[in-house]
């Protein structure tokens, strides 16, 4: 049995629309989930390996090891991962945020830009970044991922709408890393074979769902809703690969981790399966 995470936002679908297309052996078993879902599913060992947060691998990286030439990043605009504000970026110090509470890792990126960068300190609170707004005045802005973040730009809440990919890259010249997918090292101990076989399955839907791009967006589009030009705009700014450039990024994420003393050191370097 090979129990597989797969997050279930459009961001996986030129992965995941190809795997479901293809026969695989029964004991391969997909569980969906958010990523903080699978991320507390993955350390709790109810799954075998998938798309977790970069964050969780950082956080109990002698539990994993990390899938070579597989991620869900993006080298400028991502476009589902946003800081959504009513005031300028650097006027939020002091000031009512919501976080959500669907990814760790972008939470740590978002907390990194405003502190590091744009030296302000805002008011955390975790909750529902979609409803925040509306359920309380007074919120200055939301960090919303996924779906949720599709949703908002659509409807243009917030006057400063701040891609946190773009604002890493402008920052540091290297893509960000949202999520790799890993591997529990005790699985891999025992079933070796199977996790190479997953893996290169994985690269092959990634392989095919470039080819197939149109098709899938004109398959997922109305989940969120939107029309199938701004899909295509969306998923095409994502990328699934693991390139150097890509390692350096994480390397730099997970640097910039330790140094706040949120990860293990043990984090890096970085042990990657092939």
């Amino acid at each position: 049995m090979a129990r597989i995470g797969m997050v279930n936002y459009i961001n996986t679908a030129p992965l995941y629309e190809v795997w479901k297309e293809m026969e695989h052996p029964e004991s391969w078993q997909i569980i969906e989930g958010q990523p903080s879902e699978l991320n507390t599913m993955l350390a709790a060992g109810e799954i075998d390996m998938g798309f977790v947060s970069s964050y969780e691998y950082a956080a109990r990286p002698e539990q994993y090891q990390i899938f070579a030439d597989l991620s869900i990043s993006a080298t400028g605009p991502v476009g589902s991962v946003y800081l959504f504000s009513k005031l300028p970026i650097e006027e939020l110090h002091l000031k009512p945020i919501v976080l959500t509470g669907q990814s760790g890792t972008s939470v740590c990126l978002g907390r990194i830009l405003l502190e590091e960068y744009y030296k302000a300190h805002p008011v955390y609170t975790v909750g529902d970044a979609y409803s925040a707004e509306k359920e309380d005045r007074s919120i200055a802005g939301v960090l919303a991922i996924g779906d949720d973040a599709l949703r908002l730009r659509f409807e243009n809440r917030y006057p400063v709408q701040l891609d946190l990919a773009d604002a890493w890259f402008q920052q540091t010249g290297l893509p960000f890393v949202f999520s790799v997918c890993a591997v529990r090292q005790e699985y891999l101990d025992k079933h070796e074979q199977t996790a190479r076989a997953i893996r290169e399955t994985f690269v092959e839907c990634r392989k095919k769902g470039v080819q197939q791009m149109a098709e899938i967006c004109d398959r997922v589009a109305r989940r969120i809703p939107m029309d199938c030009e701004m899909c295509s705009a969306y998923l095409n700014g994502i990328q699934h690969d693991l390139t150097a450039d890509k390692i350096q990024g994480l390397e730099l994420f997970y640097k910039q981790l330790v140094k706040r003393g949120e990860v293990s050191p043990a984090s890096l370097p970085l042990k990657i399966f092939s």
